[in-house]
């Protein structure tokens, strides 16, 4: 089999939007009742994709969920009455950060030998506890091959679990055995805590992992304070890398140890809170990069502008490309219209170490799909919406008929 990674990108929705639903996403929040302008925000997502197609990368997608969505405003008796946040929770376009999408685990790590993803339940917020069965459609369909791939459930709603975005995976190369490192939260003063520490430990277990290859690390109470809402705003690893803040993790050296003992080759890149404050890093999401083995085997950080235009964070990060350290570039993206909606480059992907011919190939991207999303978007995404505009039955024809064409345009009729 030939495993490589696959970053599968959500491609942001028509229905995008800035009601800043989601509490402890200081972007989100900040930019509450802002004009948001969809069709830009697909078009930087798709950039983003061929950008890292062009590095010589595998890349997949994922499709936009029905929005508004039907079944959620069927279930809350909508009728105009309804909180103003819960009607925005139903147009919410948040599904295009598929860091929350699932957690993976690759099958060189799993007793079977197949590649298993469980279904996040989102459970904490509601604008997103609605994602999971359209979700899983997606995923039974792009992952089917039941040979290669094991496709579960979200574990019990009573377990907060958000997906990859509080998981990581350390290994020599991405197709061997590996560490499987899942972060959890306990406090964040104002803040939810959002993964479970036992969604965490179920997951494992559906996926049949090694015990003696996992690590349950809880995440550090400041860094949730702070505005970290999931572990991957401040921590990032890649085949041997672990790229952290200081302030990551409740115990950062018992970390580091067990990783360090666990494999032994690891190399654990930490930038110091005098350097990069947390404020600093949650404001740039210098940690909400996508850290990237490229063909040529050397190391590869996709960072947004916002960390590369950030003046503490660019003199860190010059340091240490002139460190002759385990990262050996640094790619900034224009990802704007996510970011100020609280999602940078990692947010939008979930990665998957997988044979691309078990895929099914209409989720693979090439040059001349990607034209041809390009060309649905900019038919038929709306070029603005204001939160105002939320519940519009003008807007809603809308965002479903672009939500269409681009499902007829990609041969997956069958999820409209």
């Amino acid at each position: 089999m030939n495993a490589v990674e696959i970053n599968f990108d959500g491609i942001v929705g028509p229905s995008h939007n800035y009601a800043g639903l989601s509490l402890g996403n200081l972007a989100a929040t900040a930019h509450a009742g802002d004009t948001s302008y969809p069709r830009a925000a697909a078009l930087q997502g798709v950039a983003k994709m061929r950008h890292n197609m062009a590095l010589g990368l595998t890349q997949g997608f994922f499709l936009p969920l029905p929005r508004p969505n039907p079944v959620f405003l069927a279930a809350i008796g909508a009728d105009g009455s309804e909180d103003r946040r819960l009607r925005a929770a139903a147009w919410s376009a948040s599904s295009m950060w598929t860091a929350n999408a699932a957690t993976v685990s690759p099958g060189a790590d799993t007793t079977d030998g197949r590649c298993h993803l469980t279904v996040a339940n989102l459970v904490t917020m509601p604008h997103r506890s609605q994602e999971w069965p359209d979700t899983l459609r997606q995923l039974r369909l792009a992952f089917g091959e039941e040979s290669s791939f094991a496709v579960h459930d979200p574990v019990p709603p009573c377990f907060g679990d958000e997906g990859a975005a509080n998981h990581m995976r350390m290994t020599a190369r991405h197709a061997e055995p590996g560490i499987e490192i899942f972060v959890y939260g306990k406090s964040g003063g104002a803040f939810p805590a959002r993964q479970h520490e036992q969604a965490s430990r179920a997951v494992a277990r559906l996926h049949g992992l090694d015990p003696t290859r996992l690590l349950f690390v809880e995440q550090n109470p400041e860094a949730i304070a702070a505005g970290a809402f999931h572990n991957d705003v401040v921590a990032v690893a890649n085949e041997r890398v672990l790229f952290t803040h200081e302030l990551a993790f409740a115990d950062p050296e018992g970390t580091y140890a067990a990783i360090r003992a666990a494999l032994p080759e690891a190399e654990i890149v930490i930038v110091p809170a005098d350097a990069v404050s947390l404020a600093d890093a949650i404001k740039s999401y210098l940690f909400n990069a996508q850290l990237l083995t490229l063909p040529t085997g050397e190391m590869a950080l996709v960072i947004p502008l916002e960390a590369w235009e950030h003046p503490r964070v660019r003199a860190w990060l010059d340091g240490m490309l002139a460190s002759n350290g385990p990262i050996r570039r640094v790619l900034p993206v224009d990802v704007r219209q996510s970011m100020a909606n609280g999602g940078g480059p990692a947010c939008l992907r979930l990665r998957v170490v997988a044979d691309p011919a078990t895929v099914d190939p209409r989720f693979l991207l090439d040059p001349a799909k990607a034209e041809r999303i390009e060309t649905i978007i900019a038919a038929y995404w709306p070029e603005s919406i204001s939160p105002g505009e939320l519940g519009s039955e003008a807007l809603a024809e809308k965002v479903n008929a672009a939500r269409h064409a681009l499902l007829e345009a990609l041969d997956l009729a069958e999820l409209s």
